[in-house]
């Protein structure tokens, strides 16, 4: 049997982002112009041949699928997608046929992404032919952010090939990857290190990439418009042309067909957002086009009609008069089983109430805590203007939560203690009382991630007391106070952290790199009994031994409530899209897994390209959540205001 019941995970940043598409003369001789329908997020779209259609992602059934919508047309069109796949991207519309990335055919072994091209036929009135599927990207393979050149005749991506994710999380290494559309299986390397292609006519192929002054910056590269009979061997032509200069950062070009134009998102000295410009290949010189008209909003990744006569891109909506104006607390996400619900969370940290009907968390920037109902329509404030991170709620109490106060990501010797966070008042009313309890002593430093038994009496958590991050367990009650007991359940070099309490007690899992403590970077999931015995690495990327298992990073581990599976949030799937074209994740991975304790069944819950984690699991079925509250067509009326702040990835900023 499968896993069943439901889970509450958060992503990070994702839901402020509100993202529609817009349109704008290059020529700036019109306004501004919306696209799409502010409903929920809109983005990576393409013209049609005429200009007339738009094709786009929207994430409104609760997975990124692809859509046509064009003025006059009351809800955007469906088009082509394979079923089971929760993710689609970049889609492409040429000589009729549909273009698309799709991540749901698992590669050859971990550590690989499931990023795919595929082409699929569509009709004059864009019905689609959803059983004519191709997959154009060789199994075993990753292919990112296709491009189709004016004629139709040739595709370039920006490839990964068959070879497994480096663990890169700024410049993916990949090459700039050409093939004819009438001989997929036949490709040439146009040029290696290289992303987002774009082409002018047939005759160029423009991208990005980190030059090596440390600057994003277009290159070109010329294509002489035929391929030899090789497969993945590098052309024999120059080295590509550096067109955008030092000291602005250029990212996801858009080349127009005239061959001297090329509209690009860059981010400036001096200004805090990603705004669009037009370069000019000959005078050398940017053209703002965006900055003028929405200075404080960024804008991603433009598209330009055939005609260069329009310039797309996506952006925060802004306090739109239509469409869904609000975060909601909690919204639905597809899921790959039937019997297993996933809803996102508008914060981190979840954890449910024993009867399942409420969940404690720690909205953005873990500014204090909060509960909410799991059907999402009502939300109270227990702790504000201190930072918390990190609940259990009490499995024998219901008004009693667990939590860590203090900074997050500090050292061992930063002091973060662990609370016991009691409630009173009527949860009809707004008004909640609240008493705070910290249960560990000032001077033993970074204490944090409580699990609390199911029993109710102990706590595990991990503390930094003794120089290493390693698992204790405490009285819940007391603490380290009043007669309270703690004892040491794990120890070494090691950093022991995110502990789970199994649902009958027998076992604690936990993050670890006990397996080399060398490494910060590489966490594996373990299991060990409250005795302090059975310690047992659980492998979920293969055997001991076995390739690169030690790359696995599995952390944010629970339990399901039959204890049978295990739920977590994992490198394993590699990156899913090109990292620099998403605002800010501070791990472009990350997305969560279920396994079996005996390391079998792996199998996948999400896919996308945001970090997803901090995951809980109660057995909900369907008739225990108002499902129909948390679909993105009831119109979220109960939620934060959307004000879309989110940022550039850290790793750009920081070079300023």
């Amino acid at each position: 049997m499968g896993p069943t019941g439901t889970i509450v995970f958060s992503t990070v940043g994702r839901p402020a982002y509100g993202f529609d598409l817009f349109s704008l003369p290059l020529d700036l001789s019109a306004p501004e112009r919306r696209l799409t329908d502010a409903l929920s997020i809109n983005f990576n779209g393409h013209f049609s041949d005429d200009s007339h259609d738009v094709i786009f992602v929207s994430e409104r059934t609760g997975s990124a699928r692809i859509y046509l919508t064009r003025p006059g047309l009351p809800d955007p069109k469906t088009l082509a997608s394979v079923p089971e796949s929760l993710f689609h991207d970049r889609p492409i519309l040429k000589n009729g046929n549909l273009y698309f990335i799709s991540a749901h055919q698992s590669p050859d072994q971990p550590f690989k992404s499931w990023s795919a091209l595929y082409s699929s036929p569509i009709t004059e009135d864009h019905d689609s032919h959803e059983n004519v599927i191709t997959r154009l990207t060789p199994h075993g393979s990753a292919d990112y952010s296709p491009a189709v050149s004016l004629s139709g005749k040739f595709v370039a991506v920006a490839s990964y090939g068959s070879q497994p994710w480096g663990g890169e999380i700024q410049e993916l290494h990949t090459n700039i990857v050409v093939f004819a559309v009438s001989d997929p299986s036949t490709c040439v390397i146009l040029c290696e290190r290289g992303g987002w292609p774009s082409w002018s006519a047939d005759a160029a192929v423009y991208f990005h990439r980190r030059a090596d002054d440390g600057w994003w910056s277009i290159f070109r590269v010329d294509f002489p418009g035929t391929i030899n009979n090789v497969s993945r061997e590098l052309f024999p032509i120059p080295n590509p042309i550096r067109v955008t200069p030092p000291g602005v950062h250029c990212f996801t070009p858009a080349a127009l067909h005239d061959g001297k134009r090329v509209a690009v998102a860059t981010r400036r000295r001096g200004s805090e957002f990603r705004h669009i410009e037009l370069f000019d290949i000959e005078s050398k010189k940017f053209s703002p086009l965006t900055e003028s008209i929405n200075p404080t909003f960024h804008h991603y990744n433009p598209f330009v009609s055939t005609d260069s006569k329009l310039v797309g891109y996506h952006r925060f909506r802004g306090q739109v008069t239509d469409g869904v104006k609000k975060i909601p607390h909690l919204e639905l996400v597809a899921s790959p089983f039937k019997d297993l619900r996933l809803l996102r969370l508008n914060g981190s940290f979840p954890t449910f109430s024993p009867d399942g009907g409420l969940i404690a968390f720690n909205p953005s920037f873990f500014d204090g805590l909060k509960i909410v109902k799991s059907d999402g329509s009502k939300r109270w404030t227990l702790i504000e203007g201190r930072t918390a991170f990190h609940n259990s709620w009490s499995p024998t109490e219901k008004r009693v939560i667990y939590t860590s106060l203090g900074p997050i990501f500090e050292s061992v010797k930063t002091t973060v203690q662990i609370a016991r966070i009691s409630f009173n008042g009527d949860l009809e009313d707004k008004d909640i009382t609240c008493d705070v309890k910290v249960l560990t002593r000032e001077e033993t430093g970074n204490n944090a991630f409580p699990s609390c038994s199911p029993d109710g009496g102990s706590l595990v958590f991990r503390s930094g007391r003794s120089g290493h991050k390693n698992l204790y367990i405490l009285d819940a009650v007391n603490g380290e106070f009043d007669g309270g007991s703690i004892r040491q359940l794990t120890d070494g070099p090691s950093i022991d952290t995110m502990p789970c309490w199994s649902p009958k007690g027998e076992l604690i899992a936990f993050s670890s790199n006990r397996h080399n403590p060398d490494d910060a970077n590489a966490f594996s999931i373990y299991v060990i009994r409250p005795d302090g015995s059975g310690l047992t690495r659980i492998h979920v990327a293969g055997r001991e031994g076995c390739g690169d298992v030690d790359r696995e990073r599995a952390n944010h581990v629970c339990f399901s409530e039959n204890g049978e599976w295990l739920l977590f949030t994992a490198n394993l799937g590699g990156v899913t899209t090109e990292p620099v074209t998403w605002p800010n994740q501070y791990q472009p991975y990350g997305d969560l897994y279920v396994v079996r304790l005996d390391g079998s069944g792996l199998r996948r819950l999400t896919w996308n390209g945001y970090e997803n984690g901090t995951p809980a699991w109660k057995n909900l079925g369907v008739d225990d959540v108002d499902v129909g509250r948390l679909s993105l067509g009831s119109g979220h009326e109960v939620g934060d205001e959307l004000r879309g702040q989110f940022d550039e990835p850290l790793w750009i900023t920081c070079d300023f």
